[in-house]
């Protein structure tokens, strides 16, 4: 086997997120410098920060409430069409007033 291929492995290298220690891990470096961990994660934390790129964010929320004025719209537009067949069904079940009268001297 060859000697000196292989990088120096630290087992105690230290972790540092924004500047603070988080702990120790094995690593090739003595001393690693993170953005984001476990600890600060969106998805393990619950947390949401969007990091926008060019505008994608700000896009999907328009056409995400777009859809959502849309879909209010057409629930209104059914409910008011439902209602004027409900009234045109009333209209047309009551007889004309001049057949009424009709039938009531027939009799």
């Amino acid at each position: 086997m060859k000697k000196d291929i292989h990088p120096k492995y630290y087992e105690e290298a230290k972790v540092y997120v924004g500047g603070e220690f988080v702990g120790t891990v094995g690593s090739t470096r003595p001393e690693l410098h993170l953005d984001v961990w476990s600890g600060t994660h969106p998805f393990y934390t619950g947390q949401q920060r969007i990091l926008d790129t060019e505008g994608q964010v700000d896009r999907f929320q328009k056409r995400l409430e777009r859809k959502a004025s849309e879909l209010v719209d057409k629930a209104e537009k059914e409910r008011r069409r439902r209602s004027k067949r409900a009234i045109a069904e009333i209209v047309d079940d009551t007889p004309p007033a001049g057949e009424e009268q009709d039938s009531a001297a027939a009799d």
